[in-house]
C-alpha cells in the first residue's frame, strides 16, 4: 500500500529544500525516461512552472483537469498533487524552486503576487502579446544562471523568479485561463492592498504554516494562537478577515484536503489514511470526514476515482488522470 509519492524532483529521492534554490531542465529530460507519462505526485516545498512550447498533452492539478496548448504557462505549487501526459517530443522549459524563500521575497517587496505563487494555474499565451515576448528571455536567463555556480547566484535566482511571477500575473490579467485550487483554507484568495491587511496576513500565513506542519498532530486551536502569542479569538477574528472562515474551520478543510487527495491518488486502506491524519479511530474519522464533506470515505473514494478514470480520456489529447 502506498501513499502519494512525494519527490524533489520526479522520479529522485526527496532532498532537503535548500540543495537547490532553483533548479532548470527542459520538459523531455525527464518526461522522456518515464515514456512521456509524469505519474500523480507532490512535491512538499517546491514550486514549479512549465512553459511548453511546442508539443501538447494534458496536465490534472489536484484533481482538476486542463488540455496543454502551447504557447503556455503551467504553476503547480508545492503540495498540490500533479502529474502530466505530454505528447512525445513536446518541449519547453520546467523551472523548479523552494517556495518560500520565493513567497519570502515576495512578502518584501510585491505582495501582490503572493496569490499568483500560491494558486495553481494553466494560462494560455498570446503569443504576439507584449507580456508572451518578455517571459522567453526571462525563462532563458534563468536556464543560464541555474548552470552559473558562481557567487551571487542565490540573489540572482530569486530575482529573476521575481520578475518570472510579475509576468505570469500579468499574463493572468489579460484574461487567460488561470484556475484556482480551493480546499485547504490557503490565501490564494488574498488582496494585500493596505498595510494593516498585510500585517494581518503576516500573521495568518505564520498560521498556516503552523497548521500545515502540524495539521496531522490534530492540535487545537488554542494550541496555534499561543504558538502565535496571540488569543483563540484574534486568531480566529484573524482567520475570518484573512482567509473567510474560522481557525477552526481552517483546520477541518487543511484535515479534509489530505484526506481528499489520499483517498482520490492512494492506495492506503481508510485506517491507514485516519492514522496518518491522526485519528485513532477509523470509525470517528469516517463521520468527520462525512459531517465536513457529506460523503463516507469510502463514497468519496468511489466518486474520485470514477472522475479520475473521466478525466484519464477527457482534458483533451493524450489526457492522464494525475
Amino acid at each position: 500500500m502506498k501513499s502519494i509519492p512525494r519527490f524533489a524532483l520526479y522520479g529522485t529521492h526527496d532532498q532537503p529544500d535548500w540543495i537547490d534554490l532553483v533548479h532548470f531542465e527542459r520538459i523531455p529530460d525527464r518526461a522522456r525516461l518515464f515514456d512521456w507519462e509524469i505519474s500523480p505526485h507532490v512535491h512538499d516545498a517546491l514550486i514549479q512552472v512549465l512553459v511548453p512550447r511546442k508539443g501538447g498533452g494534458s496536465v490534472l492539478i489536484d484533481g482538476a483537469a486542463w488540455a496543454l496548448k502551447p504557447p503556455c504557462v503551467v504553476v503547480v505549487p508545492a503540495r498540490c498533487v500533479h502529474g502530466f501526459r505530454f505528447t512525445p517530443g513536446t518541449d519547453g522549459a520546467v523551472v523548479t524552486a523552494a517556495q518560500r524563500p520565493l513567497e519570502a521575497a515576495a512578502k518584501a517587496i510585491a505582495p501582490e503576487l503572493l496569490g499568483t505563487i500560491r494558486r495553481p494555474a494553466v494560462i494560455r499565451i498570446d503569443p504576439k502579446g507584449r507580456h508572451a515576448k518578455a517571459l522567453r528571455p526571462l525563462v532563458d536567463a534563468i536556464e543560464r544562471e541555474s548552470a552559473t555556480h558562481a557567487p551571487g547566484q542565490a540573489a540572482a535566482g530569486v530575482s529573476l523568479l521575481m520578475a518570472l511571477f510579475v509576468q505570469i500575473a500579468r499574463l493572468g490579467e489579460g484574461g487567460a485561463g488561470g484556475l484556482r485550487s480551493d480546499g485547504d483554507g490557503s490565501v490564494d484568495r488574498s488582496d494585500v492592498g493596505s498595510a494593516t491587511r498585510q500585517r494581518i496576513d503576516d500573521r495568518v500565513l505564520r498560521f498556516q504554516a503552523l497548521l500545515d506542519a502540524q495539521f496531522r498532530t490534530q492540535r487545537a486551536v488554542g494550541h496555534y494562537a499561543q504558538a502565535l502569542g496571540i488569543t483563540a479569538g484574534q486568531l480566529t477574528r484573524l482567520c475570518h478577515e484573512g482567509l473567510g472562515l474560522s481557525t477552526l474551520a481552517a483546520i477541518n478543510a487543511r484535515v479534509v484536503h489530505e484526506a481528499q487527495r489520499e483517498l482520490a491518488y492512494s492506495s492506503l486502506s481508510i485506517k491507514q489514511i485516519a492514522a496518518e491524519l491522526g485519528f485513532d479511530d477509523d470509525a470517528y474519522f469516517g463521520r468527520f470526514f462525512k459531517k465536513q464533506t457529506g460523503h463516507r470515505p469510502t463514497e468519496f473514494r468511489a466518486l474520485a476515482r470514477r472522475r479520475l478514470a473521466v478525466a484519464h480520456g477527457g482534458a483533451g489529447h493524450g489526457q492522464r488522470s494525475t
